[in-house]
């Protein structure tokens, strides 16, 4: 039986396990879009962001207990879902998952390499790895996994994502911080992400509350916020300068109107119920024709802001891959 988790983050696990019972939990990481958005289609964060160190080791210890009942012998995936400090299982995977290639060079270490010799009879140990978790092996830098869409060469199609895969492509950054590191996978997936300008919000009721420190952020950091009538009146209330756009349906000028003519450099938007989703469709497609950057979960939403204050304090730098690991 199914039951829906709203606002959970999702956690993706790649594991090794020998044939000894020793398992490696190799990556723990973090996924920027809730629980419900397919894993393929979410930015993920190694090592995790925001969860505590507690939870961490808890979802390495469920981890490790998971691949020992299911007797795997090579690669294995888990999906969970934390609800507060509670840790739900989406799936387990018996495999190797479409992240291990990221895992890897977030690690430094050739994960198909080893366990596929695992596989064929070696142990963890010939490999030189303890059993267990080892978050240092990434606690240094933050690396970011971001799908690439191809959502402009379909001019039908909506770009809200859900349960079903839509992305044919995924790129890496990789950098000290989070922010970034963040700032980096949008350059290498296409999403080229302001300095400046007027930034769009538009979020339902229950992400309103979500939304007005990163509103807050927005205006510290230059950008002046353009919004609906609910949203902006909370934002208004609490402080926050707005000015006021009519919906699609509400008439022109509306906001579809001030973005053809170039007037919004990025968008924050979320949904709720068919109805919502119809009626904010040709918002996401001007969106998309006119290159603006369009954040559809608080969460992106958020990583954004951080990726915004990377980008204006000018210190991004380039390094090679191995640098990490010397």
């Amino acid at each position: 039986i199914d039951r829906y988790l709203q606002d959970a983050i999702e956690v993706d696990v790649d594991a090794v396990r020998d044939s000894a019972g020793g398992v490696y939990v190799a990556g723990i990481m973090e996924h920027i879009e809730e629980a419900g958005i397919h894993s393929g289609d979410s930015a993920c964060a190694l090592p995790p962001y925001s969860l505590s160190t507690a939870l961490v080791n808890e979802i390495a210890e469920q981890t490790r207990k998971l691949a020992d009942a299911l007797g795997v012998v090579g690669l294995m995936n888990v999906q969970f879902a934390l609800k507060g400090e509670e840790i739900y299982v989406l799936e387990v995977n018996p495999r190797a998952s479409r992240t291990v290639p990221f895992v890897a060079k977030a690690i430094g270490l050739p994960l198909a390499k080893i366990a596929s010799r695992i596989m064929a009879g070696e142990t963890l140990a010939s490999f030189g790895l303890e059993p267990g978790y080892e978050p240092e092996r990434s606690s240094k830098h933050v690396a970011v996994k971001e799908a690439v869409f191809p959502f402009a060469r379909f001019p039908g199609v909506d770009t809200i994502l859900g349960p079903e895969m839509r992305s044919t492509g995924e790129v890496m950054g990789i950098d000290a911080a989070f922010g970034h590191a963040f700032a980096k996978a949008q350059m290498g997936a296409g999403v080229h992400l302001p300095r400046a300008g007027k930034v769009f919000i538009s979020v339902r009721d229950r992400d309103k509350p979500a939304m007005l420190p990163i509103a807050k952020q927005l205006v510290d950091l230059g950008f002046e916020i353009v919004a609906t009538r609910g949203t902006g009146g909370l934002l208004q209330k609490e402080g926050v300068p707005v000015h006021i756009v009519n919906k699609v349906l509400e008439g022109r000028p509306h906001i579809v109107d001030i973005m053809m003519d170039g007037g919004i450099a990025l968008v924050f938007n979320t949904t709720d119920g068919a109805q919502a989703i119809a009626d904010s469709f040709s918002l996401r497609r001007t969106a998309i024709s006119q290159s603006v950057p369009y954040y559809t979960t608080v969460a992106g939403a958020r990583a954004c802001v951080h990726a915004i204050s990377a980008l204006l304090s000018d210190d991004l730098e380039v390094a090679s891959l191995q640098s990490y690991f010397h």
